[in-house]
């Protein structure tokens, strides 16, 4: 479902919402989010002066993530809010404070749109994007904590992770963070390792860091729940089998698992 109450010039009529979400009753404990589901840019923002290739590319959205987390949502009867912008307009799981967060440049390449932006041109983006999909992910939250207070929640962040970055080739085929609380990542971390034929880092490709993640520090973190970021090598992730693939491999390992939670 497709949530848009704003009625602001940043998006014209055709233009979807913020954030959708998928399976909002979903019975599951585990709460889906894909902070760079998209790679659209609002039509206003004339593509920020970039090429097709280059919003198609790992620095405009996470390829395949939005993908697996759709397969997931169903095969675990999970809840998902997925972003529907891409990162280079505003980055949704970055602190807004944070150079990163609307980026000059990414991975070596100039963001045309990006450069010497006003004020205003700032809170326009935060919030019409990061603030209503952020939102969301609260309110769907206090609702599953005032349904089940004694179950509310287990917060799990999908992602995707280009093969090589700066010419240096990255060995996992899947990686699970944490932030402070490293249980519930511990326990998806081994039941993915014994699944025996991945290399699964831990921490890694990168860890959780509060300058520069917001989703599981303000959401899960925050609130005390079970909380992960998983992030699957985009190679893995280029056709539909590789993506049901995956999806069934996280579901797998996340069944074996809830039990605990």
């Amino acid at each position: 479902m497709n949530h848009n109450p704003s009625t602001s010039a940043f998006f014209s009529a055709t233009e979807p919402a913020a954030f959708e979400i998928v399976n909002e009753q979903g019975k599951s404990n585990v709460v889906l989010v894909c902070d760079h589901a998209s790679n659209r840019v609002p039509a206003c923002l004339n593509k920020m002066g970039l090429s097709d290739s280059h919003l198609a590319d790992h620095i405009g959205w996470d390829p395949g993530a939005a993908a697996v987390a759709r397969l997931l949502a169903k095969n675990l009867d999970a809840p998902l809010i997925l972003s529907s912008y891409s990162r280079l307009v505003i980055d949704c799981n970055r602190p807004i404070a944070s150079s990163e967060s609307i980026p000059e440049q990414s991975a070596g390449v100039m963001i045309p749109g990006n450069q010497n932006l006003s004020a205003y041109e700032r809170d326009d983006r935060i919030q019409n994007l990061f603030i209503p999909y952020h939102a969301a992910i609260d309110a769907l939250l206090d609702t599953r904590l005032l349904s089940n207070p004694q179950h509310p929640a287990i917060f799990l962040s999908i992602h995707s992770f280009t093969p090589f970055l700066f010419n240096q080739q990255r060995p996992w085929h899947i990686g699970v963070s944490h932030k402070n609380d490293d249980r519930f990542a511990k326990n998806l971390y081994s039941a993915l390792a014994q699944q025996g034929d991945i290399i699964v880092g831990f921490n890694e490709p990168y860890p959780i860091e509060d300058a520069f993640d917001f989703s599981i520090p303000t959401h899960g973190e925050t609130r005390g729940l079970s909380s992960a970021m998983i992030e699957i090598r985009q190679d893995g992730l280029t056709t539909q089998t590789g993506i049901a693939r995956w999806a069934e491999r996280i579901a797998q390992a996340y069944r074996t698992i809830e039990v605990e939670y």
